[in-house]
């Protein structure tokens, strides 16, 4: 398979494709960006994962980057499912990195299917539902689809994920900020953002943690402000799924994008120790390429 990283490859689903790299040799690592996110967001993971002889995948999530907009369906479980048809398609087991809504789209995976996920490794994820109440849920998905309308939704979601990296910035914060709301403007984008925040659902989720028994690392920034206490959260989930876990110095909700330099260590100590094994990778040609 080319390992060019500018060779989008797609996969093919139901209801549409999804956009997907790979680059490197060796036991596959995959990763998937939050909600509203694209996969460059783990540009500065990649070359030390790749570099220390791991095949690394990164996909778009449903509607996001250079995926299809012709889904219907979002949120944990069916992007659980999507993580689990890649890795079938690219040959597995693999260690998953997810981030946010899909960290706990991966924990779901792991639990659907064991044998397939060798490791987790989980920044800054949702393990369970954290509206209060069916009253505050419905209160915040009114509020989405008002949020993520036009002709001001992707000027607005550029703004809260720049409001989410609290206190370090990546360097290429701004310019990724920019690629986000361009990407927002394409047609069909800014409709599936607000489809999977309207769909999303942890509880989804947190019911199927006790049958997560793979070895996991969870990491979340000491300043995440989508927690109320980031602390609190990291011992409550480390403790749910029997994980490895530390705080990330002076980082909000994008760990791996505000302070790779401790992510990069924390998660090249964790596959090392996972050991995840090598697969023969499939062909890059046939009916999902």
């Amino acid at each position: 398979m080319s390992t060019n990283p500018t060779e989008i490859r797609h996969l093919a689903r139901p209801d549409g494709r999804l956009a997907y790299t790979v680059t490197g040799t060796g036991p596959l690592v995959i990763a998937v960006p939050g909600m509203g996110d694209l996969r460059s967001v783990y540009r500065d993971l990649a070359g030390p994962i790749t570099g220390a002889g791991y095949r690394l995948a990164v996909m778009d999530l449903r509607g996001h980057g250079d995926s299809d907009t012709t889904f219907t369906s979002h949120g944990d479980a069916v992007t659980g499912r999507d993580i689990l048809a890649l890795i079938d398609r690219l040959g597995g087991p693999a260690v998953v990195i997810g981030n946010s809504m899909s960290a706990s789209a991966a924990a779901w995976a792991a639990a659907e299917r064991p044998e397939a996920v060798a490791g987790l490794v989980l920044l800054s994820p949702f393990l369970r539902e954290p509206m209060p109440s069916r009253s505050a849920q419905l209160a915040m998905r009114l509020a989405y689809r008002v949020l993520f309308a036009r002709p001001w939704g992707a000027a607005f979601w550029g703004s809260y994920y720049a409001s989410l990296n609290k206190v370090t910035k990546a360097p290429w914060l701004a310019e990724h900020v920019r690629d986000l709301r361009r990407s927002l403007r394409e047609p069909g984008r800014l409709r599936s953002l607000r489809d999977l925040a309207v769909q999303l659902n942890h509880s989804e989720v947190e019911v199927r943690l006790p049958e997560v028994a793979t070895p996991s690392l969870i990491l979340i920034g000491d300043h995440d402000p989508d927690f109320r206490s980031p602390a609190d959260e990291l011992a409550w989930a480390t403790g749910a799924i029997g994980a490895d876990g530390a705080l990330i110095a002076d980082a909000g909700h994008y760990p791996h994008a505000q302070r790779p330099d401790l992510v990069v260590q924390a998660v090249l100590t964790f596959l090392a120790e996972a050991q995840p094994t090598e697969a023969n990778p499939q062909p890059a040609g046939g009916a999902n390429a």
